[in-house]
């Protein structure tokens, strides 16, 4: 009987997979905790000593613990949440799924950033919007910034983690050093 698992693409080690290109360096962020939110998010936040709604698209996250706004009634919570929530319906008005490994998350850093970006999405990282959650390679991603405006987090199903690594290799192939204007440059071929 044929082996049909060969024709899949390997999964990498994740704990020391890296991708560099000039002025790209993609990495797997492992150990987030992760966990989906929906309901009562103010109700949600004052319980987890959160604060605000939540970046948006290519908004700016900082620090360990932060919120992604993915619907209005719907966030994805990084960080250790500070109380008790089992999984489910919680009686402050909110329900709590734990997606820690549900969700791969990759870290995009570097100059070249944005010229991944623009492969990537139509979106404008310049002009996100309210909700995170975006088509990214094809593949429904939550992205924001982490840290700098240089550093975007993607969070995506665990599944679809290996297509996307085959995705940015190909595209972190392409990449040229810097293009006259100083920004990164992508060449097709």
């Amino acid at each position: 009987m044929r082996d049909l698992g060969t024709k899949w693409t390997a999964v990498p080690d994740w704990s020391n997979a890296v991708l560099e290109a000039p002025g790209l360096k993609v990495v797997t962020r492992l150990g987030l905790i992760q966990h989906l939110v929906s309901g009562d998010l103010e109700a949600f936040a004052a319980r987890a000593g959160l604060s605000g709604t939540g970046v948006g698209a290519f908004g700016r996250a900082d620090g360990d613990r932060y919120m992604a706004r993915l619907a209005r009634d719907r966030v994805l919570a990084v960080g250790d949440l500070r109380f008790d929530a089992p999984p489910g319906w919680c009686g402050a008005g909110f329900a709590v799924t734990p997606m820690s490994a549900g969700f791969h998350v990759f870290e995009i850093a570097g100059r070249s950033a944005p010229a991944v970006i623009s492969r990537a999405t139509t979106l404008d990282p310049a002009n996100g919007g309210p909700s995170a959650s975006m088509a990214f390679a094809g593949v429904a991603a939550i992205a924001y910034f982490h840290g700098d405006a240089q550093t975007l987090r993607l969070h995506v199903d665990r599944g679809l983690a290996a297509y996307l690594w085959t995705w940015l290799s190909a595209v972190a192939g392409n990449l040229s050093a810097i293009d006259d204007g100083g920004r990164p440059a992508l060449v097709d071929g």
